[in-house]
């Protein structure tokens, strides 16, 4: 029994090597495979009860598994949309022939990737897989999607030839007037500013605003009603208001006070006024008061010093980018940047226990444990880097070690068995 046992053990160790040189010759084979998680074999003794004076060999079993928690170098692409994670958590993704209309596709995870837009704009790998995120609202703000199911994950999708305009909501006035024209005296000219902003049909307009200085019999008024037409409305008077400016020692050529004769009213706070155009409210930056930015009277000319608004005229699409936290900018030939995706990294309490798929993807078991959708730098996740690839976790060298310790493991249990058909020859040739 004890020598019979010894070869089943040898038996064992044979089979619990060649498994073992499988995972090592897997490794080694997927060395330059970006996002390979490396195959990792445990060896597990196997005890059989014994009876006294005697031992019986009990052998040896394996246990593979996927390291998944151990990331390989980073390195660097031209591509915008090669994806790779640094730190904890893992993109989501779906194979591409599982994405129709109206149904979702299964969700598997992945590390890294080279995305680009197929034929109909899908952002996908060459070996079939399409990221997933979540769409954002017009406004570019994400809405809230649930965080433990892939509902609302969609795949991300790219128009290229889109075309986008957006709309001036806020203007900044950085205006010097001249502070002689507002004495006795003085010509009383009138100071004229037009400021292009854009409608919401992208088409640029224009408010035309007017200086006109109040000229007193005598001293200095450092007065000024400000006008402001709009050209989208007919050159319409969508503003009137009458400025005030101090001439004290310490605030001299500061808004003093500002008085609303038509449009809306003067935000002290905000130092901004706000009025309507053709195409909705416009807020203007004029300043604080006792504030040395916006409107100042001082003296010499009139100098629009810095004039600024938002806003863009029509653009088109030049490229996506994707930021540390996952989201998915679309940039505009204009400088335009809209917000249209955001990539969630999904985490697990135990990575290791995904079930592996082809093409560096997993699927979340038992084992596992719940996913969780992060977002990217907050909880335990990290960040998604953009121009960027993960490298195989491969140790060629550690693997290389690895397969001599195996193959000298594997030829002293092909020893072993070699030595036990020996003896149990010497037993038979006792009958001689």
């Amino acid at each position: 029994m004890t020598i019979s046992s010894s070869l089943s053990a040898s038996v064992a160790g044979l089979n619990a090597n060649a498994t073992r040189m499988a995972a090592i010759s897997d490794n080694i084979a997927n060395s330059a495979t970006y996002g390979y998680k490396r195959a990792e074999t445990d060896f597990h003794s196997l005890v059989v009860a014994s009876s006294r004076g005697s031992y019986t060999a009990g052998g040896v079993r394996t246990t593979t598994q996927r390291m998944v928690d151990q990331r390989g170098p980073l390195a660097s692409t031209t591509n915008p949309t090669d994806l790779a994670v640094r730190g904890r958590g893992m993109l989501p993704v779906a194979a591409r022939n599982e994405v129709r209309p109206g149904e979702a596709p299964q969700m598997m995870l992945t590390t890294t990737g080279s995305f680009r837009p197929d034929e109909q704009g899908y952002l996908t790998t060459q070996s079939g897989l399409v990221l997933l995120g979540w769409p954002a609202n017009p406004d570019g703000t994400i809405p809230p999607y649930s965080r433990d199911s892939q509902d609302g994950l969609q795949p991300v999708r790219l128009n290229m030839n889109q075309l986008a305009g957006e709309p001036t909501t806020r203007i900044a006035l950085g205006v010097n007037l001249p502070a002689r024209e507002s004495e006795a005296g003085a010509a009383g000219t009138v100071q004229e500013l037009p400021v292009e902003y854009y409608d919401n049909l992208g088409n640029a307009r224009s408010i035309h605003m007017s200086f006109t200085p109040t000229v007193p019999a005598g001293g200095a008024s450092n007065e000024w009603t400000m006008t402001l037409h709009d050209s989208a409305s007919g050159g319409a008077v969508i503003g009137e208001y009458t400025l005030t400016f101090d001439d004290s020692r310490t605030a001299g050529g500061t808004l003093a006070q500002v008085a609303t004769v038509s449009g809306g009213a003067y935000d002290a706070a905000a130092g901004s006024i706000v009025v309507n155009t053709a195409s909705g409210p416009i807020e203007i930056g004029i300043g604080r008061i006792g504030a040395p930015d916006g409107l100042t009277q001082l003296a010499g000319s009139f100098a629009p010093l810095d004039v600024s608004r938002d806003g863009a005229p029509v653009s088109k699409l030049e490229r996506v980018e994707v930021d540390a936290n996952g989201f998915v900018h679309a940039l505009f030939d204009t400088g335009l940047v809209r917000t249209i995706y955001q990539i969630p990294l999904v985490d697990m309490p135990n990575p290791n226990g995904m079930t592996a798929l082809d093409r560096q993807t997993y699927l979340p078991s038992h084992r596992s444990g719940p996913f969780y959708l992060w977002n990217a730098g907050d909880g335990p996740t990290g960040e998604v880097l953009g121009y960027a690839r993960e490298e195989s976790a491969t140790d060629v060298a550690g693997e290389l070690t690895a397969m001599i310790q195996t193959q000298r493991a594997y030829s002293s249990n092909a020893k072993v068995i070699q030595t036990v058909d020996e003896m149990l020859q010497e037993t038979a040739n006792l009958k001689r």
